[in-house]
This record gives C-alpha cells, sequence and structure tokens, in this order.
C-alpha cells in the first residue's frame, strides 16, 4: 500500500522525513502500548481514510473531517477529496452521513485538518475548517444547514501569519486563534527546531480587521481549545508531550499560566463544555505513524485530563489499542457517555462509555 507523497516525486519529502526522525526526539520511538479496552466499541460505518478532527456541538451533533492529504503521511485514497461527516449522538445507533457542500467551493482539493464550531446568538452554527489545497494553508468558514445538512461556503481565509495552520478554535462568527506548526512551511524549521532546539511554532488570532501572533515558544504547536468559560486557551504540543495553558486577555493576547507534561505525543483537544475536561487522541509511538507498515501499524490512545487548573490535574488512559483496532488516533470527543475516537488517516470508533 503506497504512502501519499512516495515514489520518485516524494523522494524528497521522504528523505527529510527520514532526517527529521533521526532528529526526533519527542517520537517515543521505542514505547510499546498496554492496552486499555472500553466494553462497547465499534467502528463507524463509512468513514475510511481518517477522521482528523471531531466537534461535538452541545447539542450532541458531532461533525468530523476526513480525507486529509499531509505530506509524508499514510492515505488509503490519495486521490479523492476531503469531506465532512456529520453525527447525531441523541439517536440509538448514530451513523456518519456526509455533508454536502455548496457549489462553487473547490472540492476537488479539499484537505481538511482541524476544525471548530461556532454558534451565534440566533443559534446559527458555524464551521471553520483548516484546508491544505494544494499544500497551501486556508482557514474556510462554512455555514451548517440542518434543514438540509449541508454546508454554506461562505470565504475563504489566507494570509501571510497563516503560513502552516494544523488547528483552530472559533471565538466569533469570524474571529479564531490558530496554531501553526511549520510542517507546511519548511522541513529545514524541524530539523533546526530538533537539533538545536529552536522553537518556530506559534499561535495566531485572526480577524478580518485584526491578524497578529498572539503566542509562541512551542516546538510543534497542534490542537487548540478554550475552556467553557473562555478564560483559558488550550495549546498542545505535539513534540514535547505537553499542553500549555495559556490566559486570554482583551486584546487577543495569551499569557502563559502552566505546563502539563505529558508522555504521549498530543494531537488535537477537545473541552468537555459541562465539566471542563480536556480529552485528546494521542500518538504513543511517533515513528510508526511517520513511517508506516500495515503489519507494526501506529498505536492509538486516549487521555482524559481533569482540573488542569489544579496543583494536580487528573489523567486518565481512557482507551488505547496498539493498531489492531485503531491506527494513529488524533482527536477524541465526549457527548453524554459516548466517544468518539478520530485517526490522521484510519477509521473512527464510536464507544459508550
Amino acid at each position: 500500500m503506497q504512502c501519499w507523497g512516495s515514489g520518485e516525486a516524494g523522494a524528497p519529502v521522504r528523505g527529510r522525513l527520514l532526517g527529521v526522525s533521526a532528529a526526533l526526539r519527542g517520537a517515543n520511538a521505542s514505547r510499546e502500548v498496554d492496552p486499555v479496552e472500553l466494553p462497547n466499541c465499534w467502528l463507524i460505518k463509512g468513514i475510511e481514510r481518517g477522521s482528523e478532527d471531531i466537534e461535538i456541538l452541545p447539542n450532541g451533533l458531532a461533525f468530523i473531517s476526513s480525507g486529509l492529504k499531509y505530506p509524508g503521511m499514510q492515505s488509503f485514497a490519495p486521490d479523492k477529496p476531503g469531506e465532512i461527516f456529520l453525527m447525531d449522538l441523541n439517536e440509538e445507533n448514530p451513523r456518519a452521513v456526509e455533508l454536502r457542500i455548496s457549489r462553487g467551493f473547490d472540492l476537488a482539493s479539499f484537505s481538511p485538518h482541524g476544525i471548530s464550531t461556532y454558534v451565534d446568538e440566533d443559534d446559527s452554527v458555524y464551521l471553520f475548517v483548516v484546508n491544505h489545497p494544494h499544500l497551501k494553508s486556508t482557514v474556510e468558514v462554512f455555514k451548517f444547514s440542518e434543514d438540509d445538512s449541508s454546508l454554506v461556503h461562505l470565504k475563504t481565509v489566507k494570509h501571510d501569519l497563516l503560513s502552516s495552520v494544523n488547528d483552530i478554535v472559533a471565538v466569533g462568527p469570524d474571529s479564531f486563534y490558530a496554531t501553526n506548526d511549520h510542517y507546511f512551511f519548511d522541513f529545514i524549521l524541524i530539523l533546526l527546531e530538533m537539533f538545536l532546539g529552536l522553537t518556530w511554532s506559534n499561535v495566531v488570532y485572526y480577524s478580518p480587521k485584526e491578524v497578529k501572533e498572539v503566542a509562541a515558544g512551542f516546538y510543534s504547536a497542534n490542537g487548540i481549545n478554550i475552556s467553557p468559560d473562555g478564560k483559558y486557551i488550550y495549546v498542545a504540543d505535539i513534540l514535547d508531550h505537553n499542553v500549555h495553558v495559556m490566559e486570554k486577555h482583551a486584546n487577543w493576547k495569551l499569557t502563559h499560566v502552566k505546563t502539563l507534561q505529558l508522555d504521549t505525543l498530543l494531537d488535537n483537544l477537545f473541552v468537555d463544555p459541562h465539566t471542563g475536561d480536556i480529552w485528546t487522541g494521542c500518538h504513543p509511538n511517533g515513528m510508526k505513524l511517520l513511517f508506516y507498515s500495515p503489519e507494526n501499524p501506529p498505536a492509538s490512545e486516549v487521555l482524559r485530563i481533569q482540573n488542569i487548573l489544579s496543583e494536580k490535574p487528573t489523567v486518565t488512559r481512557v482507551y488505547a489499542n496498539n493498531g489492531s483496532v485503531l491506527q494513529g488516533s488524533s482527536a477524541a470527543a465526549v457527548y453524554k457517555g459516548k466517544l468518539l475516537v478520530g485517526t490522521v488517516f484510519h477509521r473512527a470508533l464510536y464507544c459508550e462509555l
């Protein structure tokens, strides 16, 4: 099975990744996974090409991004455009339905990455999607139509400061925070970062009136989300194995409050709107993710972080699998005792907790 970007044309990408792997201090190259099984889980039918990020509204509607094409990363269908799926977790047996996207949007180059939702005072739902058309970085803004389960494309956001966007958290109908991981910018940055300890990655605030860097000093800023009270922004640094708690100020700047260190590569972050708990899909062994082998697939791990602002947060491994069921988990989200676990390029898992 071919990796996307493999072959003659992809040789420079693969060669650069080999260089990165030699320096990848944060990849947990030798860690093995102790399984943590859940009794009531099954793979979601219809999701075959990844479920990189998951966003669940307070009413139980779940949006799932699928079909990400990432340089050097495995893809089971590299020629097919990305998709956004919807699941209603209030149903007894929820199923994933692909959302139709309005005409005029370039679906052929759609490569969805991190996603976020914003619900305005009229209960209109806006879906923000990080997109990588032709390996560029854009943010696509959609309005969700529940009447016909479709997405109406409103606009494409591009900016020099949004150079290599990984994830996003919406803070208004046309504003958001975004993490730049610099993966799409230049691999030499990752090499310098690993060998010299440089921190190139950052967080950017975007609105139509103002765009600015609001936090920096990350090795590879990945998942980002906001606390239920809107006071704090959480940023996962995947290569440094930690979550940063940042205080949000009136001028949209972020200041560091604390860092929670963990022994895994944290990807996307989901915040339970009722409890404030952080749920994250993780990569216990990053090398298996970079160098995919169906005989030795990347593992999956789900962590729940409770009371992150306290002196001693509680971290629980809720689910862990060696790749025999789920490969390369990147997201975890909950709703009323139901857990969804997403992956970079594999399937998606539904569990009843």
